[in-house]
């Protein structure tokens, strides 16, 4: 294991037991067997390991679901599963639940890799689907933009509505959130 990873390990472990604000540079560095300056090399603070935790969390996610399908209906139920990927991931959920304003700052105030790896997986289905005739006419990164800020939202706003609408329901209406918005 390369030390990025075992650091990004350490990380994640620190972070699930005690929240990002409890975590310092200095123990992911002793629980990942590494000096300081190591860690320091790679990542100025916590909130840079965060975001490249994000990032390598989501980009697993999207490595187990791809979003290969060649119509809307396989598309929609690819982003469903990998919203549901990330709402239940420990570290992820975890977040969401911990330090909500600290995944806020990765997922609302800026565009950052993640994002932007999901948002091209997106329109490149998009673009397929549009082809086979299965999704609508419109610039496919346009498209892309909007089904990740209706999937992100709803994903981020799960718990707040989960006694109105439980684990199926929430699958099922975000389906067709994104169904009806990307019918032809």
């Amino acid at each position: 294991m390369s030390s990025s990873n075992a650091i990004l390990d350490a990380a994640a472990e620190l972070i699930k037991q005690r929240g990002v604000r409890r975590v310092q540079l200095s123990e992911i560095a002793r629980r990942a067997g590494v000096s300081r300056p190591t860690v320091y090399r790679r990542w100025p603070d916590v909130h840079a390991i965060v975001g490249a935790l994000l990032t390598r969390q989501v980009q697993a996610i999207q490595a187990d679901v791809p979003l290969d399908g060649t119509d809307r209906a396989q598309l929609v139920a690819d982003i469903v599963a990998t919203a549901v990927r990330i709402r239940d991931d420990e570290l992820l959920g975890g977040l969401l639940l911990s330090d909500p304003d600290v995944l806020a700052e990765y997922t609302v105030q800026r565009l950052g890799t993640s994002q932007r790896g999901l948002l091209d997986a997106l329109r490149v289905a998009i673009v397929r689907g549009q082809k086979a005739g299965t999704i609508r006419r419109g610039r496919a990164t346009e498209l892309a933009a909007m089904v990740l800020l209706i999937t992100q939202s709803t994903v981020q706003s799960h718990r707040m509505v989960a006694p109105v609408l439980p684990d199926r329901a929430w699958r099922r209406e975000l389906a067709n959130a994104l169904n009806g918005y990307l019918a032809p």
